[in-house]
């Protein structure tokens, strides 16, 4: 699966390529601090203005709207471009493998479900790493940008249960964030999602394999067939019921998480040592922070797919080694 990383042939899409993605992720973050800049300044402005009226100019508000508009273009011109050459450097990875695969695939025709390994797995793969890897990157370097601007804002603020501590706030998103995340890899592992998943595409391949053979010969169906489904209809009716006991604890959290800051946030905001903007500029560089943090939790489905595409790919080259290996010993 990772050739890709360590072949003459694709060294420059696979090393430059993830350079320029790096890079570009490193600029829409620098983007989103100014952002949460504007915020601060912004919304203390909309305080001044509504605490008393014309203390400031039409043009003053105006042109604070177009100084964000500026910004967000520029993280809109970024983002659809990284997006774009995302697409085009997963397509080169995915190429690469099945480069490889197609090289050894005249061995692969007693491996059951090849053919799903090798177009529907591959591209499954691709696709996930596409939204999973960039968003991994991106929480990292939100997290080592927003952590000092968080730290910076909570000096002198008292924060619920915290008090005057001036990491209260850091402290606090990393308790209710790592809390809630372990909580969740925890009911996921003991609900095995992993090894349901993994089941489930097992099953759905020997059931495609199946339909392929009584295409040509019609003495497999129906009784071979309907049996399969049946597996199918019992594996997919467990991933529901499982699914639903952990989207029960996962929904329940994000929909707390919501409250989060405002909680924290509590003491200060009633004792009014806050101004409008800098609350705005807490809340979201809270917000930034908290959701870096949660990255586990918030993509736990995708994780748990990826690990099954993973698995199933591991499993498929192995067993591709295994027998070319056989076969050059005759």
């Amino acid at each position: 699966m990772f050739r890709f990383f360590n072949s003459r042939e694709w060294f420059l899409w696979a090393w430059i390529g993830s350079f320029i993605i790096l890079g570009s992720l490193w600029v829409q973050v620098q983007i989103d601090v100014r952002i949460n800049e504007w915020f601060g300044t912004f919304y203390d402005m909309i305080q001044k203005a509504l605490g008393e009226p014309n203390a400031i100019t039409i043009e003053e508000y105006w042109a604070s709207l177009i100084s964000f508009i500026t910004l967000a273009g520029i993280y809109v011109a970024v983002a659809v471009l990284v997006s774009y050459f995302t697409s085009h450097f997963l397509f080169r990875w995915r190429t690469a493998m099945v480069e490889w695969y197609h090289s050894v695939y005249n061995y692969a025709r007693n491996i059951e479900g090849a053919a799903q390994r090798v177009q529907e797995d591959t591209i499954k793969f691709s696709r996930i790493m596409e939204s999973l890897g960039t968003s991994l990157i991106e929480s990292v370097m939100i997290l080592v940008e927003f952590l000092p601007i968080l730290l910076g804002l909570s000096i002198g603020i008292p924060i619920f249960f915290f008090g005057d501590w001036q990491y209260g706030l850091v402290v606090g998103a990393l308790i209710w964030s790592v809390g809630g995340t372990l909580f969740l890899v925890a009911l996921g592992m003991i609900l095995r999602l992993v090894g349901v998943e993994y089941d489930l595409q097992k099953q759905e391949a020997a059931y495609r394999k199946m339909l392929v053979i009584a295409e040509d010969d019609e003495t497999v169906r129906p009784k071979r067939i309907d049996e399969l489904f049946d597996d199918v209809r019992k594996i997919h009716f467990l991933s529901y019921i499982r699914y639903l006991y952990f989207n029960i604890g996962r929904i329940a959290y994000l929909q707390a998480n919501v409250l989060s800051a405002y909680v924290f946030l509590a003491p200060a905001i009633v004792a009014g040592v806050v101004t409008l903007g800098v609350m705005q500029q807490i809340i979201r560089a809270f917000g930034r922070v908290e959701g870096s943090m949660q990255y586990l939790l918030k993509s736990w489905p995708t994780i748990i797919e990826l690990a099954s595409v993973y698995k199933r790919l591991r499993e498929f080259e192995k067993k591709l080694k295994a027998t070319e290996g056989t076969a050059k010993d005759f």
